[in-house]
């Protein structure tokens, strides 16, 4: 039994889905209708850069959707590799968009425009150098939770991610964020400063849940049978309406993939297979179980070698 799972940002490469867009038609057609969907030439950002643009959170969302996206349709449709078979669709953070979408809850163009939206809401939340994220590595919720608790650092800084067993993201301000890193140090605790210009999934995030609730509420969202699991509960959805609602909550919530991914194992799944840039995911769901089966796509030979 399989979910198909979709990475989030930081995946992103300048060269990205190269391969399959020289060769493949129904991914050229795909690129077209993003750029004629957002009115600017994304597909050239993709394919040429520069970097420091494809890194803007406004242009990486939307990016790496539309790369696993078009992966993902076309293992169906030109490798004959029944993906719409999954047990589960899941993804980490934007990564949960493109789930919706290849599941079939929300259509290619709309889901790019959400994104769209939802890059520069979440870019623009704070100003810029005031928030951050900082990773924990080799410590439990339960340990960091206490520590904010601690030293009354827990109405400021929050857990973004629960990503694998030892690998923590906080967000908040930086000001906060400096503090408790020093703390971390003499706790021995491994942490380090990620390269994002936003302190995102944490309450900071206010004024992108707004504008997200506003924009999730004007899109028609289709009936599907396929399940998602939510980042946001991570357990398993399929009604519209507490859809919607899950992915606005998911803007200032903590992403519990650590526990998505238990949760699907403990429901029978034993592999997974990782759509889109990077192998991030991968490496994530190997440290929480070992003995699961995983499959990364990120080229033809990828495709080739995975037997669903």
């Amino acid at each position: 039994m399989f979910s198909v799972i979709f990475p989030g940002q930081g995946s992103q490469l300048v060269g990205m889905g190269k391969e399959f867009f020289e060769k493949y038609d129904l991914v050229k057609q795909l690129f077209k209708k993003a750029d004629d969907t957002l009115g600017f030439n994304i597909s050239k950002l993709i394919l040429e850069g520069p970097k420091e643009k494809l890194d803007l959170t406004i242009n990486t969302q939307p990016a790496i959707f539309l790369i696993s996206f078009s992966i993902y349709k076309l293992i169906i449709q030109e490798f004959n590799k029944d993906l719409t078979k999954a047990k589960y669709f899941a993804g980490h953070s934007l990564g949960e968009y493109s789930a919706l979408s290849a599941a079939g809850y929300l259509d290619f163009s709309d889901t790019l425009k959400l994104l769209r939206v939802r890059g520069d809401a979440m870019q623009n939340s704070v100003p810029n150098g005031e928030g951050g994220m900082v990773a924990v590595l080799g410590s439990t919720v339960k340990e960091i939770e206490r520590i904010l608790i601690e030293n009354n650092m827990n109405s400021n800084i929050q857990i973004a991610n629960d990503n694998s067993e030892g690998q923590l993201v906080l967000s908040g301000r930086n000001s906060d964020l400096d503090i408790l890193m020093k703390f971390l140090k003499t706790k021995n605790i491994k942490n380090l400063k990620l390269p994002v210009s936003a302190p995102f999934h944490c309450k900071l995030m206010s004024k992108a849940t707004e504008i997200m609730r506003k924009e999730i509420e004007k899109l028609s969202f289709h009936d599907s049978e396929k399940k998602l699991i939510s980042n946001v509960t991570a357990d398993e959805i399929s009604d519209k309406s507490e859809l919607k609602k899950l992915l606005v909550y998911q803007i200032e919530k903590r992403v519990k993939w650590r526990e998505s991914v238990l949760n699907m194992i403990d429901k029978g799944v034993d592999h997974f297979i990782e759509i889109g840039p990077g192998k991030v995911l991968s490496g994530l769901v190997k440290r929480i179980n070992k003995n699961v089966k995983i499959n990364t796509i990120n080229n033809e030979s990828d495709i080739k070698d995975l037997n669903i």
